[in-house]
């Protein structure tokens, strides 16, 4: 097995192992946690600290200690927050969500980084294209790690349908079910209290796969080092510049126009994980059916990301977009109309499958769209990534208890509306680069062929023997003579007649 795609696999356990416990965690929260919105509030200050950390920490720590030792420790900050939530409380929760965040964005820069640079140097020993090798990768990548919400949500389905402690559910309770849900902080009758021992086994086994995580990636990961900044002088930057590296990026009028991309991918994922799984799943079928409502749309997203990543050689990135943008389209407009009930419960797995459609594309063609872009400045690049991914996050969770769902999802539609048209402006502007128009200055096919016989005829004149041209030069003023002369022959014998 070639060491580049090796690696890539050891990455990708190791976050399938990692988001098996916290994928499964994070969706929990909202209505495990609904106690004065607990659960929401801690997910805010998680990725508000992930917001914070992005503007700083990746470029410094991936250059300080590499991408690897960069994932090991970060992952690290995911076990702590797995701790906390054994006695989930205001005390527990807030300090351990912090940091998680501190550790998230550097983690996944780590991440993009490592399998951008594999998939180039895989790319220039086979001599394929750097951009397919590099898409393909992310396809692999995300085909295994979206499977641990299957896993994820399998155990805490299992273990919570141990105890079932919902009774028949009132029309009433239904009425205020999907879009027209405004109970805000109030958790929904659905979302009972489970014993303490559930709870223990349930974060106990989350808590061993996030250490095995870290145990796989620290003994198996390769250490690596990006080819670009071995050919750069060995200049030891300084830590001012190394942090204001994501910020200096922002000068690409590229990366402004493309920050919508991340911004939109962390507000449909939370409002999936917040809002969907609460307001729709848990409100009408009870908390032990968002594990299996779940594991429908990581399967789904996990099948379509290594589908992406093949697909993406033949079509190309903006076909594969634009199947995700009206997939998602057509999931938020009927979110807006359908009113939930248990008899209907196809519908609640359909909606999650075509999202985890949609989702794959987000991941896999944001990812690679970035690694290719910003080749140069891959660290700056994806700390900007996660940064724009954190803060839709952040909005996502921070109104979750102040606006109603169907307000949530107007706002939704908007913001993927505005950032599919900032992509197609960013698709332009590539396009124009990389085809130019022909400079008018610039000589044509034809025009290049005179100047050259030209040049030739003047290069012959020039490498002629100056004895030829005066040869040539008396011989030429003797024919015009004696054309002369005949000239005035013919004119005289003309008068005479």
């Amino acid at each position: 097995m070639d060491k580049n795609l090796k690696n890539v696999l050891v990455v990708s356990f190791g976050f399938l192992l990692l988001f098996t416990a916290y994928g499964g965690l994070q969706n929990l929260q909202s209505s495990l946690n609904s106690e004065a919105g607990l659960g929401v509030t801690a997910l805010s200050t998680l990725y508000g600290a992930i917001l914070l950390s992005s503007m700083f920490l990746p470029p410094l720590l991936i250059r300080r200690f590499g991408c690897k030792w960069t994932i090991v420790g970060s992952m690290c900050c995911y076990v702590a927050f797995s701790l906390g939530n054994f006695k989930a409380s205001w005390y527990t929760l807030i300090p351990t969500s912090i940091l998680l965040g501190l550790g998230g964005a550097p983690l996944w820069s780590a991440q993009c980084t490592y399998i951008t640079i594999s998939g180039n140097s895989h790319a220039s020993t086979v001599g394929k294209t750097g951009r397919d090798v590099v898409n393909q990768y992310f396809g692999i990548f995300f085909l295994i790690f979206q499977s641990s919400g299957v896993w994820g949500n399998l155990i805490s389905s299992l273990i919570f349908g141990q105890t079932p402690t919902q009774g028949a559910i009132s029309e009433d309770q239904l009425q205020s079910c999907g879009a027209s849900d405004c109970l805000m902080t109030s958790g929904p009758t659905n979302s009972t209290q489970h014993p303490s021992h559930i709870i223990y086994t349930l974060v106990g086994i989350y808590t061993g796969c996030g250490v095995l995580a870290v145990l796989l990636v620290a003994v198996f990961l390769e250490p690596i080092q990006d080819p670009q900044q071995s050919h750069k002088e060995e200049k030891k930057s300084s830590s001012w510049a190394n942090l204001l590296a994501t910020f200096k990026l922002l000068r690409d009028k590229r990366l402004c126009l493309l920050v919508l991309l991340p911004v939109y991918s962390g507000m449909e994922q939370g409002f999936l994980a917040g809002d969907y799984t609460k307001s729709y799943v848990t409100c009408a079928l009870g908390i032990h059916f968002v594990g299996y409502v779940m594991i429908c749309f990581a399967g789904t997203d996990s099948l379509c990301s290594l589908l992406y990543g093949k697909l993406s050689q033949y079509t190309g990135r903006i076909a594969i977009y634009a199947l995700g943008a009206l997939t998602q389209l057509g999931c938020i407009v009927a979110l807006l109309l359908w009113k939930p009930y248990p008899d209907q419960l196809a519908v609640f797995f359909v909606f999650s499958a075509l999202w985890g459609v949609s989702d794959a594309v987000w991941q896999t063609q944001n990812n690679a769209l970035y690694g290719t872009l910003f080749e140069k400045d891959k660290e700056a690049a994806f700390a900007n990534y996660r940064l724009g991914e954190a803060l839709g996050f952040v909005v996502a969770f921070g109104y979750s208890t102040y606006l109603c769902v169907y307000v949530k999802l107007y706002i939704l539609l908007g913001v993927l509306l505005a950032a599919m048209a900032a992509y197609g402006t960013v698709e332009y502007l590539e396009a124009r680069t990389q085809i130019k128009p022909l400079d008018p200055q610039q000589p044509n096919a034809a025009q290049h062929g005179e100047m050259q016989m030209d040049q030739l005829e003047l290069e012959g004149l020039q490498r002629t023997p100056p004895q030829d041209t005066e040869t040539r030069t008396t011989q030429t003023q003797s024919r015009d003579g004696e054309a002369q002369t005949k000239q005035r022959c013919d004119d005289q014998k003309q008068t005479k007649l």
